[in-house]
């Protein structure tokens, strides 16, 4: 029995995406992983169907959970309700009710200054991000009511420190912060935690851009003081699972910087 054994999390962002030796290569299947170890039913999203049905074939047949894929993607233009709405019916009708939300998906254009930024670029951070991350919450806060759940959202570094050429994708982070942060004063009356994480990890995109420009690879991407880039799986997932669990409530509207102490910069 884990400590989430027959909880229901949804998980946004979460494909099957792997590092080079087979370990988790994105903070979504990072935590995904974490959750299936931990007992709990997922309902992951994302754009990419193979990558998420991947997943769902690894995820069931390693930790014997059961895992429901839906193909989703909140973008300009889109009916982005109606797409969240699907998602949250589907977790319902397939495992009772939600207990867990994680709203881990984000695209953007990076390394664009805010002069050069076309407000397609920037539309494209705030739809899959903050957009995303609104939708979710008003649509899951009935289920996480009735479960006294909690709500996970992932912000940024970016937007903590102003990283050059992040605009749109920091102005997406510190709406989600921002919003965490209303959420856990309005819902804690409801026996609903929320938080926010600011993590950097090691993914399969940052390992394939060290091995494709190893030069600005050096250039641009900072060590952590701790030495090391976190693990998606027991040093990014971990921590959600301890923020979802029952006995945990009382943190809430918290920003944790898991970046290894550049959480500390000015």
């Amino acid at each position: 029995m884990g400590f989430l054994t027959g909880k229901t999390a949804i998980i946004t962002g979460a494909g099957r995406a792997v590092l080079k030796d087979g370990s988790c290569g994105s903070i979504g299947y990072g935590i995904a992983t974490a959750y299936a170890k931990e007992g709990a039913n997922l309902v992951i999203t994302g754009r990419n169907v193979k990558k998420l049905e991947a997943a769902k074939q690894e995820l069931e047949s390693l930790y014997g959970i059961k895992v429901l894929t839906v193909q989703a993607d909140v973008c300009a233009g889109g009916d982005n309700e109606a797409t969240v709405a699907n998602v949250v019916k589907q977790a319902v009708d397939t495992f009772g009710g939600i207990q867990v939300l994680i709203n881990n998906a984000q695209a953007s254009a990076s390394g664009v200054p805010l002069t050069e930024h076309t407000t397609e670029q920037f539309d494209l951070a705030i739809y899959s991000g903050l957009y995303a991350a609104f939708y979710y919450m008003k649509a899951c806060y009935p289920y996480l009511a009735e479960s006294h759940g909690s709500v996970i959202n992932f912000a940024s570094g970016a937007g903590l420190f102003g990283n050059f050429g992040q605009s749109a994708y920091a102005a997406a982070k510190e709406g989600i912060r921002g919003m965490s942060r209303v959420a856990a004063t309005e819902w804690g009356k409801d026996g609903i935690n929320v938080n926010v994480v600011c993590p950097l990890a090691w993914t399969a995109k940052l390992e394939q851009f060290r091995d494709a420009y190893p030069d600005a690879f050096k250039a641009n991407v900072k060590m952590p003081p701790m030495g090391h880039y976190g693990n998606a799986e027991t040093e990014i997932g971990r921590v959600c699972v301890q923020l979802a669990m029952p006995d945990f409530k009382y943190m809430s509207g918290e920003t944790l910087t898991l970046e290894g102490g550049m959480g500390q910069r000015p």
